[in-house]
């Protein structure tokens, strides 16, 4: 085991912060994205069916900068993931002041999700990489991180709408925080003393990638299962705000309360398991999906607030657990100097359930009305329930499975 933050690539001393920060920032953005899609989508004159097509844009940017992203980080290191969180939070400024229709808003979001999917790939990479180096839970801290993040950007963001501010002012405090975890980050990067050996770390993560297709399969499953874990994680995220403002009724500052509910219980779960070690990942994820459908099947069955809210915090509960479980599983072995590359595998097809979630729902908004698509969501979470132990069961070798697949929610192996 590599010693301190020193990650085995050769990329060296990647400090701690690093995924904290990078996921502190990723969070917030979407926070405020989160509460302030229904201001957007009325600037923009959109419907529900035309707002979930116009989401469905951001997986247009977003898959293809993800791979690049990952080879990106093997190649230059974790600089990289300064100009992903900068180049996002000006993505998040064009799309607030540009979405005035359909086509400018389909194109901005576009836009966003190059800088969005790019962002994922590099601080997931981060997050493994100081992972693996301490031996500590990371990336499941890290996501609490994000979800904090989340949590405090949709309530300043809720506060800021009801204020009647324009719609780009939080888009521009996450600019701001973006830009300072970025110059901390290049500063630290020209401060280290490995610059000299980048030529070597380029022909390390190249010998590696031969490796990388051994794999492949858990890699491509657990991307798999993370895609349905994510589609009803976004989904949540994403429609939250306009669920409670159109199927419950609620305020412009309850408004903000519906993600800002879900992220701090997301948080609060992932904190309380990272220092975890489950005895299976099956069970992690199966488990955390059935606890899923039933808030989501909740939100979608009331009218009331407080139960609409405890629906929420219970399918935030269920999901919480998925991503990083089977991020950390599909990663744990992986060479590090390959660790980019892997990454963007289970981020890449992962990711096409985070984008596909919010239009899922507006597709099924549109023909069945919000609370018919909320039990479609709970199907999504249902047929993840069902798929988690044959999928893993068919990939993960039988000599590792004492080990590796009893990972769990922390990514470390047992002994």
């Amino acid at each position: 085991m590599c010693i301190d933050t020193q990650d085995c690539t050769g990329h060296g001393h990647l400090r701690a912060w690093v995924p904290y920060a990078g996921f502190t920032v990723f969070g917030a953005f979407w926070g405020v994205w989160g509460a302030s899609v229904p201001a957007i989508r009325d600037q923009a004159g959109l419907t529900d069916g035309q707002l979930g097509t116009a989401l469905l844009f951001i997986a247009v940017g977003a898959l293809p900068a993800m791979p690049l992203a990952g080879r990106a980080v093997d190649r230059w290191g974790h600089r990289v993931t300064a100009i992903t969180l900068t180049s996002l939070g000006l993505a998040g400024i064009a799309v607030a002041v540009t979405a005035h229709d359909l086509l400018a808003s389909s194109v901005g979001l576009a836009v966003l999700g190059v800088s969005s999917g790019a962002a994922d790939v590099t601080i997931n990479a981060a997050a493994g990489s100081v992972e693996r180096a301490t031996g500590r839970p990371v990336i499941t801290r890290a996501h609490g991180f994000f979800s904090l993040a989340v949590v405090a950007a949709s309530l300043v963001t809720g506060l800021l709408n009801a204020a009647g501010l324009p719609v780009v002012v939080p888009y521009v405090l996450v600019l701001l925080a973006a830009g300072a975890v970025s110059a901390a980050l290049v500063t630290g990067d020209r401060a280290r003393p490995d610059a000299g050996r980048r030529d070597h770390d380029r022909t390390s993560a190249a010998r590696s990638r031969p490796g990388l297709r051994a794999h492949l399969p858990l890699l491509l499953v657990a991307g798999g299962l993370g895609a349905l874990g994510f589609a009803v994680e976004n989904a949540h995220q994403s429609w939250s705000a306009v669920y409670l403002a159109d199927a419950v009724h609620a305020g412009p500052v309850l408004v903000g309360a519906g993600p800002a509910v879900f992220a701090l219980a997301v948080s609060l779960t992932r904190f309380a398991i990272s220092a975890v070690q489950a005895r299976r990942a099956w069970i992690v994820l199966t488990a955390g999906a059935v606890i899923s459908a039933a808030g989501t099947s909740l939100l979608a069955l009331t009218a009331s607030l407080p139960l609409a809210l405890l629906g929420l915090a219970l399918a935030a509960v269920g999901t919480a657990v998925l991503f990083p479980t089977v991020l950390a599983l599909a990663t744990a072995n992986v060479p590090g100097a390959a660790r980019g590359a892997a990454t963007s595998v289970v981020s890449t097809s992962a990711y096409l359930g985070y984008l596909a979630g919010p239009v899922y729902v507006g597709h099924w908004a549109q023909a069945t009305g919000l609370p018919g698509a909320m039990l479609a969501v709970a199907a999504l979470a249902a047929a993840l329930a069902l798929l988690a132990w044959p999928a893993l069961r068919a990939v993960v070798p039988s000599p590792a499975r004492r080990g590796t697949a009893e990972a769990g929610a922390t990514g470390r192996p047992r002994p």
